[in-house]
């Protein structure tokens, strides 16, 4: 049986004002209240009708059409009602009526065309945050044996979207993360992200090696990017308590251990995906309650009156507390604070950290062969 809900007439009026639209209403009436009152104790004739057409201009400044043309309709029909109340009606009169329906009509048409273009760029700015969302998959809390976080922090306020990119895969190899960063800007920069974590998710369970991950990934950016683009990316595995980092152009990893803040530099240094680099691993031996921090160059290029934020510094002091999760959100609040909040540069940060070896199951004993024998 189908239920039929109707919605009252009134209903559909009763949506909500946005704050610009309540602001543009306030100051609007205020000011035809004080133009009316103004009017009212002139009683001379009507000298400042004229003037009401300032309402629904105010308005249009923060508001909707719909709530321009309702103060200009106010603001005709308290016009009509002061030129009724004269002894006879002047020709002036009737001008400031009409100034005020023009005026109206005029800044309605504006307020229409700013309200669309607002509404057209609030819906980009949500495709772009879905476009990123789309591309960066939620890691964590755990992956394999490891605890791992990561937190996308985006210099402006209106689209998250750049070329930043990580992912952390549990793989027959172990753990393995990746953190990158694309050379530029905007859909072109989160295109070229996707084609790299495709790919990167699809090779990282093929590939034994790290450097054959590698080659398959520089060979996806060449073929997908010109000449002057690239992606620089550190590459980690964690297998058995063994730490694998392939570097190709990005800053290293850095490794928190007992207060300490090591960074993981490679052997040797490699260009970035797309100029063909030749890495060499840096293995490290991992020990309980290792801590590694994946960053892009927005956090080392962060800074204040000159002065960039001190990140092997404070490291320890704000990702050696409670989960990884709880370091990356301190690590934020604190750079934030030294940019006075302003970033100009996207972020990428993706902390783990490793436990210790897994422990062996055990395997529980059904309960009805406790006690038997074989005979």
């Amino acid at each position: 049986m189908l239920c039929c809900v109707r919605t009252h007439p009134f209903q559909r009026l009763r949506n909500p004002l946005s704050p610009g639209s309540r602001a543009g209403l306030g100051a609007a009436l205020v000011l035809l209240g004080f133009l009316s009152a103004v009017e009212a104790a002139d009683g001379s004739g009507a000298h400042y009708l004229a003037l009401m057409a300032a309402a629904p201009a105010i308005a249009a400044i923060f508001a909707s059409w719909r709530v321009v043309v309702g103060v200009g309709g106010t603001a005709t029909v308290a016009a009509v009602a002061f030129a009724f109340s004269e002894p006879a009606a002047s020709l002036g009169t009737a001008t400031s009526v009409a100034t005020i329906v023009l005026v109206t009509a005029l800044v309605a048409v504006g307020a229409g065309a700013r309200q669309r273009q607002t509404e057209q760029i609030a819906e980009l700015s949500k495709l772009a945050s879905v476009a990123q969302q789309a591309v960066l998959r939620p890691i964590g809390p755990q992956v394999g044996t490891l605890a791992v976080a990561a937190r996308y922090i985006s210099s402006t306020a209106t689209a998250e979207i750049g070329g930043d990119l990580y992912e952390a895969i549990n793989t027959p190899y172990g753990v393995r993360m990746i953190i990158g960063d694309v050379r530029g800007k905007g859909l072109d920069a989160v295109r070229l992200a996707s084609i790299v974590l495709g790919s990167y998710r699809h090779v990282a369970h093929e590939r034994a090696d790290l450097r054959a991950v590698v080659s398959d990934l520089d060979r996806a950016v060449a073929r997908s990017v010109g000449d002057e683009d690239f992606v620089t990316a550190a590459l980690v595995e964690e297998r058995g308590g063994t730490l694998t980092i392939v570097n190709c152009g990005h800053p290293p990893p850095l490794l928190l251990r007992r207060g300490c803040v090591i960074p993981l530099e490679p052997p040797a240094p490699a260009p970035p995906l797309g100029f063909m680099p030749v890495v060499q691993p840096r293995v490290e031996r991992l020990e309980p309650g290792d801590r590694l921090l994946l960053f892009t160059d927005g956090l080392g290029e962060a800074r204040r009156d000159g002065e960039f934020f001190p990140t092997a510094d404070r490291a320890w002091r704000l990702l050696g507390h409670g989960t990884v999760a709880d370091g990356l959100a301190s690590l934020e609040t604190a750079l934030v604070e030294w940019v006075y909040g302003r970033l100009d540069d996207d972020i990428a940060l993706v902390l783990m950290e490793y436990a210790g070896p897994r422990s062996e199951a055990t395997v529980a004993v059904p309960s009805w062969e406790v006690g038997t024998t074989e005979g």
